[in-house]
């Protein structure tokens, strides 16, 4: 298939304000993609919506919380009002954290994260799915993580939240195909972002990779993998090699995460 085309497309990206969703925005709208940005944050959305249209870029923002059924409707829509009901990108970004053994946490805090990180996707996904069957070339970008492919310690919720993404987008991307949707699943491994100052809870430590990507360096790899329609990518070689090894040798690395993965 011919490499997807950037330019005059119209995309929609959650959690924009900052990190990863900052950069693919900043980087989107800079290769020519008309975005809908959207985040909790007025202030940092604002300033990312001003920078995009200082460069010459095209941007507005609808400001709410991915979870609120009410902000889906508003950029249902907002897309109707300003594409006439088309959308080609969809980056499903936001995402939230906690840290801390699981049998000494709150029940709230495992619903928290799933609502998060998993179910405002899907049910974000299912408000867009008519915008998205009359977009051009349509494709859906859920940014997952390695440890939906492998868990670790004292992230027991938030691992579980991205394996549901990634099982969620192996299915919705056969479920799709024959509608012309295409899905990718993006899993980056340790990014230098605000996210670890922003979890909702910290009782403990988790692993983090020694060489941590940057949010433009993860960014630069989505774009070039939406370029080439690409379906999966694990963005850094420790998390590949994780991933190969988990596959290969299950028990090696069990024992592995049990006894190094709950350093910092």
């Amino acid at each position: 298939m011919s490499r997807r085309r950037i330019a005059g497309s119209r995309g929609l990206i959650t959690g924009a304000s900052s990190g990863i969703g900052r950069e693919l925005a900043l980087q989107l709208a800079g290769q020519g993609a008309s975005l809908l940005l959207t985040a909790r944050r007025p202030d940092r959305l604002d300033a990312v919506v001003a920078e995009i249209r200082r460069e010459g870029g095209q941007a507005r923002a609808v400001r709410g919380d991915v979870t609120d059924p009410e902000l889906r409707e508003q950029l249902v829509h907002t897309i109707a009002k300003e594409w006439g009901g088309e959308l080609d990108l969809l980056v499903n970004n936001a995402g939230v954290g906690a840290l801390g053994p699981f049998a000494s946490a709150d029940p709230e805090r495992l619903r928290q994260v799933m609502e998060v990180n998993f179910f405002a996707p899907a049910e974000l996904i299912r408000s867009l799915l008519t915008s998205l069957r009359r977009g051009r070339r349509p494709l859906i970008v859920n940014i997952g993580s390695v440890l939906g492919h492998r868990a670790v310690p004292n992230k027991s919720e938030y691992c579980a939240s991205k394996f549901a993404l990634h099982g969620f987008s192996d299915a919705l991307r056969a479920e799709l195909a024959p509608a012309g949707i295409g899905v990718l699943l993006v899993s980056p491994s340790t990014t230098r972002t605000e996210f670890d100052e922003h979890v909702l809870e910290r009782r403990a430590q988790g692993a983090r990779s020694p060489f941590p990507a940057s949010a433009a360096a993860v960014a630069r790899q989505t774009v070039r993998a939406i370029r080439a329609d690409r379906h999966e990518v694990i963005l850094s070689p420790g998390g590949k090699l994780l991933v190969w090894l988990d596959r290969l040798c299950p028990p090696l690395v069990n024992r592995l995460v049990a006894r190094f993965g709950q350093s910092p």
